[in-house]
C-alpha cells in the first residue's frame, strides 16, 4: 500500500501540473466496417519485394517516368532510381538530417507528380511547391510556404496532384498550427485546420477551395479531372471537391467511415483509385483512435506522460492497400497484418502491372506484381 501511495502521488501531481502540447477535440466515429468480403485479411503484400533496403529512407511518394522512379525522402532528397542505381537528384532543404528536429531545416519531400512536359511536381512540407528538372536536377520554386494564404500560414504541406496540361495544381496544407514533425499530434488533436487550394501556374493565383478540414493529406484528380479526391485522415474518409461541370464548386462524400486512415491516393489502371492506409480500424478488434475519439481528457494525460515518439511506437504495423471503383466502392484490398513485409504505407503507385509501395518511415520500397495477387 504504502509503495502505491509513493508511485500514486507523484503521477496525479505529474498530470494535474504538466502541461499537454495538445487541446485534443472531441470526435465521433461510426462502427468501423467489417473486415470481410473484399476487406477480408490476407497477406498478400507479403508476395511484395523489397527494393533498396537500407539504402533510402521514408520514401513517401513515387512517380514513374518511363522506367526510371522518382521519390522523396526524409533526407529532404529527390532521389532518382535507374537500372538499380540511387542518385540524388536533388536536395531541397539543407543539413544536418538527422533527427525530427532537424526537418524545418533539412525539408521533407511528400507528394511528387510528374507534370506534362516529363518535370517533376514536388510538395515540400516546409518549403513549398517546386518544379524540377529529372535530368538536370535544376529546381524552381513556385509557390513558397512564406507566402500567407487568406491571412494564414502553410504549415504543412502534403500532396499535390495537377491538370494533364499542367496548369492547375490542387494541393493540401495539413494544418496551419503543426508541422509534419508534429504529425502524432495534429492525429491526437483533432483539429480542424486543413485546406485544399488551386494553384493556377499561369496567373501564379491561389484560390482556397475547402477549409475545415481535419489532416487532409493525399489528393487526386478523377480521370475526367471534374473533382479532386481529398483524404481526410482524422476522420477516416475520402472528400470530393468539383472542379468543373454543373457541380463545380460543390463538395460531398466519396468515401465514410473506412477501415483505415488513408494517406495517398492514386489512379489505379481499373479507372479507379489506389489508397494507402497509414493505420487501420480492425473490426473485429480495437482502434486505439476509434477508443480515445471521445476522450480528451485521456489524450490529454497521454500527451503529458509521454512523448508523441513514444506513442507512435503503439500504432500496429498493420499494412493496408484498398482499390476503389470510381464510384468508391471496395474492390480489393491487400493486407500485411503485422507489417512483417510491408511497414508503414503511404502510397501506392501503380506502374507496368506493379505496385510500388511507399513509405514515411521504412528504409525502402516495396514493388508488388498485381500478376501475382
Amino acid at each position: 500500500m504504502t509503495l502505491a501511495v509513493t508511485l500514486i502521488i507523484p503521477l496525479l501531481g505529474a498530470i494535474l501540473l504538466l502541461e499537454c502540447p495538445i487541446d485534443p477535440q472531441p470526435l465521433s466515429f461510426k462502427e468501423p466496417p467489417i473486415l470481410t468480403g473484399v476487406l477480408e485479411p490476407n497477406i498478400k503484400l507479403r508476395q511484395a519485394e523489397r527494393l533498396f533496403e537500407n539504402q533510402i529512407i521514408g520514401p513517401e511518394s513515387i512517380v514513374n517516368i518511363d522506367d526510371v522512379l522518382f521519390t522523396g525522402t526524409a533526407d529532404g532528397k529527390i532521389l532518382r532510381i535507374e537500372d538499380g542505381e540511387i542518385q540524388t537528384l536533388a536536395q531541397l532543404g539543407h543539413g544536418p538530417c538527422r533527427t525530427r528536429e532537424d526537418e524545418p531545416d533539412c525539408g521533407r519531400p511528400l507528394g511528387i507528380r510528374v507534370g506534362p512536359n516529363n518535370t517533376l511536381f514536388v510538395a515540400d512540407a516546409y518549403y513549398g511547391i517546386y518544379e524540377i528538372n529529372p535530368v538536370t536536377g535544376e529546381v524552381q520554386m513556385l509557390l513558397s510556404t512564406k507566402t500567407p494564404i487568406e491571412g494564414q500560414k502553410l504549415s504543412f504541406l502534403n500532396d499535390l496532384t495537377l491538370t494533364r496540361d499542367g496548369r492547375k495544381i490542387y494541393f493540401t496544407d495539413s494544418s496551419s498550427k503543426w508541422q509534419r514533425r508534429d504529425f502524432p499530434l495534429l492525429v491526437m488533436e483533432g483539429r480542424d485546420d486543413g485546406r485544399l487550394f488551386e494553384y493556377d501556374t499561369v496567373t501564379k493565383e491561389v484560390k482556397v477551395l475547402m477549409v475545415g478540414l481535419r489532416f487532409p493529406n493525399g489528393v487526386e484528380l478523377s480521370p475526367a479531372e471534374d473533382f479532386v479526391l481529398v483524404a481526410e485522415l482524422t476522420l477516416a474518409r475520402i472528400r470530393r471537391y468539383y472542379v468543373s461541370g454543373l457541380m463545380k464548386g460543390g463538395a460531398d462524400m466519396f468515401v465514410e467511415n473506412m477501415p483505415g486512415f488513408p494517406d495517398n491516393i492514386r489512379r489505379s489502371s481499373s479507372g479507379g483509385y489506389w489508397v494507402a492506409m497509414s493505420a487501420i480500424r480492425p473490426n473485429p478488434g480495437f482502434s486505439m483512435m476509434d477508443f480515445l475519439s471521445e476522450k480528451p481528457w485521456i489524450k490529454r494525460i497521454i500527451f503529458k506522460l509521454l512523448s508523441q515518439d513514444t506513442v507512435i511506437k503503439f500504432v500496429p504495423r498493420y499494412s493496408l492497400v484498398i482499390e476503389l471503383g470510381e464510384t468508391g466502392s471496395y474492390k480489393r484490398s491487400f493486407h500485411d497484418p503485422n507489417g512483417m513485409v510491408v511497414a508503414y504505407v503511404s502510397e501506392a503507385h501503380e506502374h507496368d502491372g506493379y505496385l510500388y509501395l511507399g513509405s514515411f518511415r521504412s528504409p525502402f520500397i516495396c514493388r508488388l506484381n498485381l500478376e501475382h495477387v
